[in-house]
Order: structure tokens, then C-alpha cells, then sequence
């Protein structure tokens, strides 16, 4: 975790709104629209310099939506994305391509994301030809071997291919691409979800050297919760296309108050197994719903244990639940229930 947020309060990048519906269609001639996707509906945060801010969530909950929005690869329904007071939803041509040098991207598979007909050279040094500014031609080689010692590879690697690396080295070499134009804010899609856990801390701990010696800011994405606990100082735990609860991470993993949250650190692995036996577990009944006809009023409700008819009726909003808005401490976080309840820490630290 930085501790380069607590000292810029102004936030970098502050999302609002942010809504994306992904039309259905039917019909071969003449298509008719029948309903949308709601893969994204709603969403609000903050991400300020130097601080990393993890999104948490089951598959097909928004995440990599969000992610895909924030690069300007999808084009949001409604709401705004503003980069230093700029809403770069709206931007387009020249005035996109400035912006996407200060706002890199991670992906998820490194075993797809570097293309196998292209060096490790040409791959690092690509944004470089899209960028040419940032580096002279005749420096790039350097700057790229300068890239590739800084993510831990040898420099002399830089006329291989990504068949000759590891999956760890790859996320690597994705990494030292991602670093190539020196930007503000890297947006990780689950980068270390297709690697082994050993290789995954090898993954998060470079991360969080670099974002001290860069002045990174982060947003992590990942569905693994104890992963996203080591590397952030912000967590926002997503749902069917919304953030249902958000706060700092001791808040979120000692003191969550959204039944989901709870549902979803019960089943973090827990490696004592006197502890492991002892400690409560959620389990969650049924499917999640789908996001083309999601439930009317909370949208987790079809599946939790304190859901009543006011769930159904009336949506509750992502703000401090009544129960402890007299509260201090960690307990006083935002958390979409209606029956928010502190259970307490239900994971190990």
C-alpha cells in the first residue's frame, strides 16, 4: 500500500455515474431491440495519485467493464470519467491519444496479451511508435533494456519471444510495456488471476515497489480477495454491475457490514485449520441473476439470508447505513443494505 495518497487528498480520476448497456437484438433483417445488458449501472469513485484502489467481485459482476470504460475501449451509456477535471468519455482522436499515455492498462492472460510474432523489444517498445515523443529513436533500445531491468529481466532478453518465458514473466514484460510511457495511473485486469500463487506475490510485491518509485496509482481488479487486501488502500466490492459496499481495507476486511462482502470473505482460505474450523461460513444459495433482468429493489437480494419485502421495493443506497452513522472508527463506511450488520473480521490477517 502508498502512503503518497494520504498526502494528495485531490483526487486524479473521479468516475460518476458510470452506466454501460450492451443492447440485445433479434431479428436477421430487421433487428429490433428486445432489452440490454446492465453490465455496468451506476457506479461512483475516486482514485487519487499514488493510491491503489481494488475492485472486488464474482466473474461477470462489471468488473473488467469498468476497466475497458476507463481505457476509452467501450464508450459509457451515461456518466462522466474525469482525468484532472476532463471528461475523457467524450474525448477523441489526438486529445484521447494524450490522455491514454497518462492512463496505462495490465491485462489479465499474459499468455495472450504479447503478441508471439513480436519480440520482447518490439512489444516493450511499441507504445513508443504510437507515442514518438517520448523517446528518440535512437534511445528506445536503451530505454527499453532500462524497462526490462526495472521489472526484474535481464536486458539482454530483449530479442526473444513470449514463448520463451515463464507466465510470470510474461505479466512482467506486460508490466515494463504498460510503465514504457511513464503514465500516472495503471489500470491491472485481474493481472495476476492466471498465475501461480508463488509467482502471484512475486507479481504484487513489484507492483508495490514500483508504485513507490513511480508515484503510481492502481486500480486493481481482481475477485480474490486476500490478493487485493496486500496491495490496497481502498477496496470497492462490486455486484451484478454496482459497488455495494467501499472503504479502506480495514474496513472492509475487519468491519464489512454488506451481507455479500461477508459472503465473500468467509470463503478466503484460511491457513490454520483449528481457525479455518472454528469460523463462520456463508454460503450463497442460487445463481446470480441475470444482468439483462436483474431483481427489482437491491439486486442481491434473490440471494441473501436477511433479504424482506423492502428489499424488493426499494433499492438501497451505497452511503453509511443508519445503524452507524452516530458510529466512529472503521465500522462507519459505505455499504448498500438495508440491514447492514458489523459481523466482525472474518478472514485472518
Amino acid at each position: 500500500m502508498s502512503d503518497v495518497a494520504q498526502k494528495s487528498p485531490e483526487p486524479i480520476l473521479e468516475v460518476r455515474g458510470l452506466v454501460k448497456h450492451f443492447p440485445l437484438t433479434r431479428g436477421i433483417l430487421i433487428r429490433r431491440g428486445i432489452g440490454a445488458v446492465q453490465a455496468v449501472d451506476g457506479v461512483s469513485f475516486d482514485l487519487r495519485p499514488g493510491e491503489t484502489l481494488g475492485i472486488v467481485g464474482e466473474s461477470g459482476c462489471g468488473k473488467s467493464t469498468v476497466a475497458r470504460l476507463l481505457m476509452n475501449l467501450e464508450r459509457p451509456t451515461v456518466g462522466s470519467i474525469l482525468y484532472k477535471g476532463e471528461d475523457i468519455s467524450r474525448l477523441s482522436g489526438r486529445a484521447l491519444k494524450a490522455v491514454r499515455r497518462n492512463i496505462q492498462m495490465v491485462f489479465q492472460d499474459p499468455y495472450t496479451s504479447l503478441n508471439p510474432r513480436m519480440t520482447v523489444g518490439d512489444i516493450v517498445g511499441e507504445p513508443f511508435d504510437i507515442h514518438p515523443e517520448a523517446a528518440p529513436k535512437k534511445d528506445r533500445r536503451r530505454k527499453v533494456q532500462e524497462l526490462l531491468d526495472v521489472v526484474g529481466l535481464n536486458p539482454e532478453y530483449v530479442n526473444r519471444y513470449p514463448h520463451q518465458f515463464s507466465g510470470g514473466q510474461r505479466q512482467r514484460i506486460g508490466i515494463a510495456r504498460g510503465l514504457a510511457l511513464n503514465p500516472e495511473i495503471i489500470v491491472a485486469d485481474e493481472p495476476v488471476s492466471a498465475l501461480d500463487v508463488s509467482v502471484q506475490a512475486q507479481v504484487i510485491n513489484l507492483m508495490e515497489r514500483l508504485q513507490q518509485e513511480f508515484g503510481l496509482a492502481y486500480m486493481f481488479i481482481a475477485h480474490d480477495l486476500s490478493i487485493v487486501r496486500h496491495i490496497s488502500d481502498r477496496v470497492a466490492v462490486m455486484y451484478l454491475g454496482r459497488i455495494v459496499e467501499t472503504g479502506t481495507d480495514q474496513e472492509i476486511y475487519e468491519h464489512a457490514t454488506h451481507p455479500y462482502t461477508q459472503a465473500l470473505l468467509s470463503a478466503v482460505p484460511v491457513p490454520d485449520p483449528e481457525l479455518s474450523r472454528s469460523r463462520e461460513r456463508i454460503i450463497l444459495v442460487g445463481d446470480v441473476p441475470s444482468p439483462a433482468d436483474p431483481p427489482s429493489g437491491c439486486r442481491f437480494r434473490t440471494r441473501c439470508w436477511k433479504a424482506q419485502a423492502l428489499c424488493a421495493e426499494v433499492d438501497p443506497p451505497l452511503a453509511v447505513p443508519a445503524e452507524f452513522a452516530a458510529a466512529t472508527g472503521p465500522v462507519r463506511h459505505a455499504s448498500a443494505c438495508h440491514f447492514a450488520e458489523d459481523k466482525g473480521q472474518l478472514v485472518s490477517g
